[in-house]
């Protein structure tokens, strides 16, 4: 789910740093490359308690530019208290002080890393999406004020829970992290920019995978839009959804037209609250959902599902990866939105992709294997790059 809290329910494990890169060096690459922080800038620096000596980092990195940080410190504790001992009343408030920080906060520096992805498994289905209702005028709020918004993580981070649901060991996951982190990143751009101007230039985009998937819609009017790891001169220009980078980088995305999606999406494994779903099916017509069917483990899944607001139907965007560096073991459950060549598609919520469905429900598919037309030209052929 690509759609942040200001102030995310943030996890606390061992720091997975220490087989990363120097610590100095990833804060210097945070602030001076990726969020092109400036004199003036106030920056939010959020993280967990076991990542506080990057956040500190982070913040020295900040201030030596003239800006000024503020760092907000989380854990899973916390967070399980905050939901246990809140009344259910105030599921669906929305948080006044996100809102405020969200109007005069120039950039927001994210150490995303989920130590339990089950902390909430046993949140009401009605509750959870009264939360996640909740959350959207904070995210909706940042994208009107053009707050560049920087997360290491994607998915990916390395704890020991994630490598665990994965399949993969954490020195696995700490590999396959820090070298989707330090791709070549001028590559990265290049590539970016090629399925970018496919996606931005084309209509209709025709998706098919051996397992079943057969799905067509049509882009709307929206750009499409690249995270590669820089916030550029033309991304400052553009604001809201172009001001958002995810590490490791590296995907290109962009909303569908409303209304156009007809086919159906076999998706073979996913998980929701660190339990793994099987044999997901998603029936489309006329852009909405009109089925979905799990094979195992998927009461949970559907029961969100159900519980979700207006909007959680509406097929709502491409996601294509690009970092070559990115590599799936063999064998492994593991999931990502960035190697070269992962198909995403989703429905629900896509304003962070530059559209218009609103709604605090998102779902998101990873579809390795596809085969992406666009126009009739081939763009990913077998879940490779055509390029």
């Amino acid at each position: 789910m690509k759609m942040p809290s200001i102030l995310a329910a943030l996890a606390l494990s061992t720091s997975a740093f220490a087989a990363g890169p120097d610590v100095k060096a990833t804060a210097n690459t945070l602030v001076n490359q990726c969020a092109s922080i400036k004199t003036g800038d106030r920056v939010l620096i959020t993280g967990r308690a076991a990542d506080l000596e990057l956040l500190e980092e982070v913040a020295i990195n900040v201030r030596k530019l003239g800006a000024f940080p503020m760092i907000s410190v989380g854990d899973s504790k916390l967070s399980r208290r905050m939901y246990d001992e809140t009344p259910a009343k105030f599921a669906s408030q929305a948080n006044d002080f996100d809102l405020k920080l969200a109007g005069i906060t120039s950039a927001m520096i994210n150490v995303d890393a989920v130590e339990n992805p089950g902390l909430f498994a046993d949140v009401p289905p009605a509750r959870a999406a009264a939360m996640a209702a909740a959350r959207l005028p904070v995210f909706t709020e940042m994208l009107k004020n053009n707050v560049r918004q920087v997360s290491l993580g994607n998915g990916l981070f390395p704890t020991a829970a994630t490598a665990k649901m994965y399949g993969v060991t954490q020195d696995q996951l700490s590999t396959i992290f820090w070298a989707g982190v330090n791709t070549d990143y001028s590559k990265l751009q290049n590539t970016g920019q090629s399925i970018q101007t496919a996606l931005a230039k084309g209509k209709e985009v025709h998706i098919t995978n051996k397992n079943g998937t057969d799905i067509k819609f049509n882009l709307n009017s929206s750009p499409a839009f690249v995270s590669d790891g820089v916030i550029s001169a033309d991304d400052l220009a553009k604001g809201g959804a172009a001001l958002q980078i995810w590490l490791p980088a590296g995907e290109v995305y962009a909303p569908a037209a409303n209304s156009s999606a007809e086919g159906t999406i076999v998706v073979d494994q996913l998980f929701y609250q660190g339990k793994e779903v099987n044999g997901v099916t998603l029936t489309f017509k006329a852009g909405k959902l009109t089925s979905l069917t799990c094979k195992s483990g998927g009461e949970a899944y559907k029961a969100a599902y159900d519980a979700a607001g207006p909007g959680k139907e509406l097929f709502s965007l491409i996601d294509i990866g690009i970092n070559p560096d990115v590599k799936i073991p063999e064998g492994s459950k593991l999931q990502s939105w960035v190697p070269a060549g992962m198909v995403t598609l989703g429905h629900g919520n896509n304003q962070w992709a530059g559209g218009t469905n609103g709604g605090g429900y998102e779902a998101n598919y990873r579809l390795p294997g596809s085969t992406v037309t666009i126009d009739g030209k081939t763009i990913v052929k077998d879940g490779k790059l055509a390029q």
